[in-house]
């Protein structure tokens, strides 16, 4: 029996691998490419110790090469979320009964596995799978997953050691125990961190998982699985299905053990689910936790005394790096007279700098959107954007899915800032640019506050400190992560916990101790030593 206070290895931000020409890392990751295009994989669904194959199998296709096939997955049913459900319950007494140190040393053992072995292994599938160069998928699929693996396992820890005070004769205690019931895990395309964050998160607390990416990451999600369980994962905790949302959705918001929600995903649906939440409220055992983090219209407000080409390069990186589709991703920006006409050359120079085409080619730095459906709907609002006489597309506005999903970097100058591609959520490669006179620089953060529904990321670029100042007071609830000169994306683990709040989500900050706070209900114990054993106080007494 273990008497001892454990600390864990304190965590730091894995390094990010650079795959420069002639490097060792280069090499390897193009072999891992290379070996997964030769096969075909079959992937089954985990439900408890097994895995389940129901034959009704649909194809997995790189979205820049549609044509090729990667594998196939077996599609469930409402019968198989009934069983993951039976299954994450089985194992619910086990797991949360096993001391703190040995679930973390899952966690950690799975960080490592992903830091060397299936390093090359988890980018090629994030690559090939969700069309993401190399440098995206290193800081995706492999650091940000490693981060929060160890990151959350420091956070559990300091977590258990916040204990209350205990006056003379009293011990008094806290437990942090897991939710009572299973937990729910529905995880986006655009992340592998977040989909394997998502269920691991509350595993790590004690509780056990029912688990449901989005169809078009189950080639790196199936990745994930694995190096679970060769870290020790038990069997149940977290359980893998690939069934119809609104059949899991009935299934899962109808059930008595239903005790949390962890979800990443579009607004509507979230807010669609916590309805369905509410409605069913009478059924549950307990008040489920919901957890969601979802859209953004993420902003890049210039001010005069910016550097142009800062700005420039922050427009390049934060819009169109994985073309758009992070949910942090700059969909607006806004521009002081005086300074566009240099930021517009020097965007305009980068954008023509840019290569597109698929990942295997690692001097592309723009690759293909997701699927069919971004496709088309990203290509609508270019299209409605180009009927509008207030708009002028001045770079890109180009697109072609014969071969794969490939959208060009569009930047639309907009007279109106009240314009559709200013307000709505795109999820794609297109920046709206509204050129502001320079004088209106407290109007416009008015506008850049009250535009948009969301509040995720966005960021201000100034060298004058009293407008920065200005800027981050007006902007407070405008975005969850707030950027001083950077561009609004590419928040990393343990140095700027990520979310928003408004339309964004409930800005419980992944990459936080706040986080995993969610996924504990905390009981306190008090012990008297010494307990009184006559009712009557002091103040009784007579004189």
């Amino acid at each position: 029996m273990a008497n001892a206070f454990f600390n864990v290895p304190y965590p730091k931000n894995e390094p990010v691998y650079a795959y420069a020409p002639g490097s060792p890392e280069r090499h390897l990751l193009q072999k891992a490419i290379a070996d997964a295009r030769a096969r075909v994989e079959d992937i089954p669904m985990y439900i408890g110790g097994t895995e389940v194959r129901t034959g009704n199998t649909r194809t997995l296709r790189p979205p820049h090469d549609h044509r090729h096939i990667l594998g196939h997955y077996h599609y469930g049913d409402k019968g198989h979320v009934e069983q993951a459900i039976q299954a994450a319950l089985a194992a619910r007494e086990m797991w949360s009964n096993l001391s703190w140190e040995h679930r973390a040393a899952i966690f950690l053992k799975a960080a490592e596995l992903l830091s060397g072995p299936y390093r090359y292994k988890i980018n090629a599938a994030t690559m090939l799978g969700q069309s993401k160069n190399a440098f995206q998928a290193e800081i995706d699929s492999a650091c940000e997953l490693i981060d929060f693996l160890r990151f959350n396992v420091y956070f559990m820890t300091e977590i258990y050691r916040e204990q209350p005070e205990s006056s003379p004769g009293i011990w008094n205690r806290m437990e942090y125990r897991p939710l009572e019931g299973f937990v729910f895990a529905v995880t986006p395309f655009n992340f592998t961190a977040i989909a394997g964050n998502l269920p691991t998160a509350p595993a790590m607390m004690g509780n056990t998982v029912v688990w449901k990416p989005a169809e078009t990451q189950i080639y790196a999600a199936h990745v994930i699985m694995e190096v679970l369980r060769e870290a020790g994962l038990p069997d149940g905790v977290i359980n893998l299905i690939y069934v119809h949302g609104p059949d899991a959705g009935e299934v899962v918001f109808s059930h008595k053990e239903f005790a949390g929600l962890h979800f990443t995903g579009s607004t509507q649906v979230f807010q669609h689910m916590w309805k369905t939440i509410g409605n069913n409220i009478h059924l549950y055992r307990s008040y489920p936790r919901i957890v969601g983090e979802t859209g953004g219209k993420d902003f890049i407000m210039v001010h005069a005394s910016a550097n142009p080409r800062e700005v420039a390069t922050a427009i390049s990186r934060g819009a169109f790096e994985y073309q758009g589709q992070k949910c942090s991703a700059a969909s607006r920006c806004y521009i002081p007279s005086g300074l566009w006409p240099e930021i517009k050359q020097l965007v305009l120079a980068d954008l023509q700098s840019m290569k597109m085409g698929g990942v295997e080619d690692f001097s592309n730095f723009i690759n293909a959107v997701i699927d069919e459906r971004a496709f088309d709907k990203i290509t609508r609002y270019i299209e409605e954007a180009r009927k509008n006489p207030v708009n002028t597309i001045i770079a890109g506005g180009g697109y072609d899915k014969s071969t794969g999903y490939f959208v060009e970097p569009t930047i639309i100058e907009t007279k109106d800032p009240q314009s559709v591609t200013m307000c709505e959520e795109i999820f794609g490669p297109v920046l709206t640019v509204y050129v502001y006179n320079p004088e209106n620089f407290e109007d416009t953060l008015r506008l850049v506050d009250e535009t948009s529904p969301y509040g995720l990321t966005g960021s201000i670029f100034a060298r004058d400190r009293y407008a920065i100042e200005l800027a981050t007071r007006r902007l407070t609830h405008a975005a969850g992560n707030f950027y001083i000169n950077d561009k609004p994306t590419g928040a990393v683990v343990g140095q700027q916990p990520f979310g928003g709040s408004r339309g964004s989500g409930t800005n419980d900050k992944a990459g936080a101790r706040a986080n995993l706070l969610r996924w504990v209900s905390m009981r306190s114990i008090k012990e008297t030593f010494v307990p009184p054993t006559n009712y009557r106080y002091p103040f009784m007494e007579k004189e």
